[in-house]
């Protein structure tokens, strides 16, 4: 596991708080686990806000729970839940060092309302920031069996910014790019929570848009599997009140900074227009901003920038990626010092070793360059920006174009196209497979760590130990197991 200090430099970085982000790299971890258990890989597809936080967009709101569509109704069972999440819990411990209590298990099985069943699941985790076995934090798992998937899974990587990413990434299958964005819709219509809002419009507003008719044809599907009516504008006054109320409560520890609800709610009558066919937004291929210079994008959470103040820049790639000015406070070659309200496109070294900002005036429209060094304080604005020149200001190399794993030809359908080729993960996968009699029986052995004493199961009698970290988090240099006992 990663240490302590680490996840502290991330959370100042983002302006999130050490508990957020701690949350945010478990559940890369957990997903990981997810991919390399092979009863899930086949069977469960990742849906929901966490997705498009981990798999298409890094700078987006901190999403706190996994929700999965299940392709195999039969594993919503408590027993094979408990099973595989205690597979689960053993490889994470000697994968990452991450302590998941197997006890502390919690799946709720339940009819309903389409007469199928869902599962509510809670996984507790040890955290280097809440003491106390009663007060572990938790991930809920929202699992389903009959929702109906309308496109193929898309194989996307996971964006995990931490120091212990595996080489060969993470993988996981999710829900492709339109099918997130007409489940985002049909949610919205259906009861109208302010993280809805926030993804529907944050997805309108993303440079690959999908065709209107494409999100439109999914939203229908979604719709009458659910048997209401395909959401619009009207009907969205009756959560007006409730947004208002619930709009900081529910978002403001998942971001940065929480533009205002007028930002969002204000732009649903254009989005609707869109959606509907009504008017067609005007996409342009847009070019770089001018000048010149080396893309500066490391990953989020780890761009290293600071205001004179000591405020973090990552604020700015924040707005960026959400669309919103900055209120940029600078101090100019001359020393005279100033604020002004800007549309933050590009972060560049120059070949003299200085990172500038490249960014338009809002109020004039005219580029500028601003030497990092001289930014006193930046600050997000309530003003939405339509990109003039492409934003490269998206950290690494994410992008909300998903690799699909059908072989439908998704350019026909008005689809963003990656570029970005898939993988399989290396890592070693675990779990019993249907067809293997010998793996779902026989004896299973435990060896202890004498270094660190963490226990290990093994179903043969070899006590070979794979690199694991300590109950620290520190690397252990343990490397053969002691025999403990045998578990039949």
């Amino acid at each position: 596991m990663i240490d302590k200090e680490e996840l502290i430099a991330i959370a100042d970085e983002t302006g999130l708080t050490p508990v957020v982000v701690e949350k945010d790299y478990v559940l890369g971890w957990l997903l990981a686990a997810i991919n390399a258990s092979r009863r899930l890989a086949e069977s469960w597809v990742f849906k929901g806000g966490t997705c498009l936080k981990k798999c298409y967009f890094e700078t987006y709101r901190f999403s706190e729970d996994l929700d999965f569509t299940l392709r195999d109704a039969g594993q919503i069972d408590e027993q094979f839940l408990l099973e595989r999440f205690t597979e689960m819990a053993e490889w994470l411990y000697e994968q990452a060092g991450i302590e998941i209590p197997s006890d502390r298990f919690k799946f709720d099985i339940y009819d309903n309302p389409r007469g199928g069943r869902s599962c509510e699941g809670r996984v507790y985790y040890q955290s280097f920031f809440v003491k106390g076995n009663k007060n572990l934090p938790k991930i809920k798992f929202d699992l389903t069996s009959d929702e109906v998937l309308v496109m193929p899974p898309a194989r996307q990587p996971v964006f995990h910014g931490y120091s212990d990413e595996p080489e060969e990434g993470i993988y996981i299958d999710c829900y492709d790019y339109p099918e997130v964005f007409g489940e985002k819709v049909r949610a919205l219509g259906e009861r109208g929570r302010p993280r809805d809002l926030y993804d529907v419009i944050n997805l309108y507003r993303n440079d690959n848009l999908p065709a209107p008719a494409v999100v439109r044809d999914v939203l229908d599907q979604k719709c009458a599997y659910k048997n209401i009516d395909r959401p619009g504008i009207a009907a969205m006054a009756n959560y007006k009140d409730a947004l208002e109320q619930n709009w900081e409560p529910m978002l403001a520890h998942q971001l940065p900074s929480l533009p205002s609800l007028d930002v969002y709610w204000e732009a649903l009558p254009e989005f609707f227009d869109w959606l509907e066919g009504v008017v067609e937004a005007a996409r342009p291929v847009l070019g770089a901003v001018p000048g010149g210079g080396e893309i500066y994008r490391p990953t989020y959470g780890r761009l290293g920038l600071r205001t004179t103040q000591g405020g973090s820049l990552e604020v700015i790639r924040f707005a960026a990626g959400n669309r919103v000015c900055v209120e940029l406070d600078y101090t100019d070659q001359q020393g005279r010092r100033s604020t002004r309200i800007i549309e933050p496109y590009s972060l560049r070294r120059a070949q003299n070793g200085n990172v500038l900002l490249y960014a338009v005036r809002s109020d004039n429209g005219q580029i500028r360059a601003y030497s990092v060094t001289n930014i006193n304080n930046a600050s997000i604005t309530d003003k939405v920006f339509v990109p003039r020149y492409q934003v490269e200001l998206s950290p690494g190399s994410m992008s909300v174009m998903p690799v699909s794993s059908g072989s439908g030809d998704s350019q026909s359908l008005g689809l963003p196209q990656s570029t970005r080729k898939s993988t399989v993960s290396r890592r070693r996968p675990f779990g019993r497979q249907q067809t293997s009699a010998r793996q779902n029986t026989g004896p299973t052995y435990v060896f202890r760590c004498p270094m660190c004493n963490k226990t290990f199961k093994r179903k043969t009698m070899n006590g070979k130990l794979n690199p694991h970290k300590d109950k620290s988090g520190w690397n252990c240099s343990g490397r053969m197991g002691i025999y403990e006992r045998t578990v039949y």
